[in-house]
């Protein structure tokens, strides 16, 4: 069993999952709660975030007829940073073995980074062996200097430990923190796609995330702080309607392209306070929604020329997330883009699959299948264990000796 858990702004997924015999995944427990306690995709209130983790994972739990004890749970959020990095080191038996990849590993990773951060991850790209370049698995490779290229992320401590504190408040253990863009991608690229060059965007409700892959590994990652909720504060505000209508609107009525609506469309909005609902026309409704997606689309466009990656994405834009759901947001994409734009849903998995090939849940099946993912690395430990053994069993020869001496001097002594 392995379980996901996709602590977002606007909405708490818990999934339970069986890895069958032949590696696929299986959903056998299911719950989405509303969350409350954080804001774009920060903890702000832990109280709020455990009632909502806890409500998610008992309905989980009940679902799938097991008890949870650890979690794979994503993180997002504003202070989420990354970077390239690059490491040198010499090959110590001219033949690349497990000793040489950690120690290329840990020279690519030893860059500055500010103390309330953290590394979150250390993603390899590409190896090099004396000048070659394109190395995806360089384990027993012949050579004399190996290179490692990798991208890092790096993410507040302090918004870590929150998350984690609200999960082990509900008496769970934490088995990975993972970004959330790279959990969606992969859930919903793929691998022709990764290949090929390709910018994932995850509209979520607080954060829209940002990851873009090129030959394959990743290059960029990014997080920028509008997404769903914004749009739903315009439309509270310009349409002068409680936040919980102006949600109801736009999951109901919202287009991202006003030339997609027709004027005579004619839609209710309730008022504040007592006031009778008043009769909009869509087009009015897509007015207000329009400004909002450009600008985010904008942002996103320049977060891909600042990579430096823009000419290199001949796979188009992936959108997913629930914002991204939106009619007209693809085609708006488009005209701002300039290049081809695909809604993707979630893709890998068994089980419920009506209702989650649904964008909204590309996160929490993502994290199901990095957690697949790490079930598979642990069954490579014992290989490790063999390593340390002969230290353990030397340490067990030792105490007899050891207590051997101590007798002998107890008994010449008294």
């Amino acid at each position: 069993m392995i379980v996901a858990l996709d602590i977002g702004t606007s909405k708490v997924v818990c999934l339970v999952g069986e890895i069958t015999p032949g590696g696929d995944i299986e959903i056998v427990g299911f719950s989405s709660q509303p969350s409350q306690g954080l804001k774009r995709g920060v903890v702000v209130n832990i109280e709020s975030t455990v009632n909502s983790i806890q409500r998610a994972v008992e309905e989980a739990e009940l679902m799938a007829g097991c008890k949870i004890h650890s979690v794979t749970v994503g993180i997002a959020g504003s202070h989420i940073s990354s970077l390239n990095s690059h490491g040198i080191v010499a090959v110590r038996d001219r033949e690349v073995n497990e000793y040489d990849l950690e120690r290329v590993i840990d020279a690519a990773r030893a860059v500055a980074i500010p103390a309330d951060q953290k590394i979150l991850h250390i993603l390899p790209q590409e190896y090099l062996i004396d000048n070659q370049e394109g190395i995806r698995e360089p384990l027993g490779m012949s050579g004399v200097r190996l290179e490692a290229k990798v991208h890092l992320v790096t993410g507040s401590i302090n918004s870590v430990q929150n998350i984690e504190k609200c999960i082990r408040r509900c008496g769970l253990e934490v088995d990975a923190v993972v970004l959330e863009q790279l959990a969606s991608s992969q859930a919903v690229l793929t691998d022709d796609e990764r290949d090929l060059g390709v910018c994932m965007v995850d509209i979520g409700g607080g954060t829209t995330d940002i990851a873009i892959y090129t030959h394959g590994a990743i290059r960029h990652t990014a997080v920028i702080p509008i997404a769903g909720d914004q749009v739903t504060n315009d439309i509270a505000m310009a349409l002068r309607t409680p936040s919980v209508n102006a949600e109801q609107l736009k999951i109901k009525y919202a287009c991202a392209l006003a030339q997609l609506t027709r004027a005579d469309e004619v839609i209710k909005v309730p008022s504040v306070g007592d006031r009778p609902s008043r009769d909009l026309s869509r087009q009015a409704l897509a007015e207000v929604v329009e400004p909002r997606y450009e600008e985010l689309f904008n942002l996103v466009q320049a977060e891909i020329r600042r990579s430096g990656f823009e000419d290199l994405i001949a796979g188009g834009i992936v959108l997913t997330g629930g914002t991204s759901k939106m009619e007209g947001a693809v085609e708006l994409a488009e005209e701002i883009f300039h290049m081809p734009v695909r809604l993707s849903r979630p893709h890998g998995v068994r089980g419920m699959e009506d209702l989650l090939g649904n964008p909204i849940y590309a996160t929490a099946i993502g994290l199901l299948h990095y957690a697949r993912q790490a079930v598979g690395a642990v069954e490579h430990e014992p290989m490790v264990a063999r390593k340390q053994q002969p230290v353990e069993e030397r340490r067990s020869f030792q105490m007899p000796d050891m207590f051997g001496r101590m007798k002998a001097w107890l008994q010449g002594n008294f």
